[in-house]
């Protein structure tokens, strides 16, 4: 009978399958894509640009009804907005002098749906 330690990411292997190593190896992204993948993450690890996400999942919104309706100072709001700008996770566009903001894409719903399920399970 074998017991599993709690070192279950050790491999007590000698031989390293090259086939499988190399076939990986060769699908693997570039660095620089799996970097900006990692950025890309850490703008989801903030919970208030969650929360203003899932803001502008349901509407287009401007800062004054997103800092309204989530309790923060519009000068919050925006300081996050301007990261899910950069991170092209947020689109917006002028109207007189109002900017509205809405998710940039189906990817943004996407992840944000598949984050939630996932966490539900």
């Amino acid at each position: 009978m074998s017991h599993q330690t709690d070192d279950a990411a050790s491999c007590d292997c000698v031989r390293v399958h090259h086939e499988i190593v190399d076939r990986v190896n060769e699908s693997m992204p570039d660095e620089e894509i799996l970097y900006d993948l990692a950025e890309l993450f850490k703008i989801f690890g903030d919970s208030t640009r969650i929360k203003i996400l899932y803001v502008l999942f349901a509407s287009e919104m401007c800062v004054c009804d997103i800092a309204n309706l989530l309790g923060m100072s519009q000068s919050a709001i925006s300081h996050q907005l301007r990261a899910l700008k950069q991170s092209k996770l947020v689109k917006y566009r002028r109207e007189g002098k109002t900017v509205f903001y809405s998710l940039a894409d189906s990817h943004v719903r996407t992840i944000l749906d598949q984050g939630m399920e996932h966490v539900a399970e």
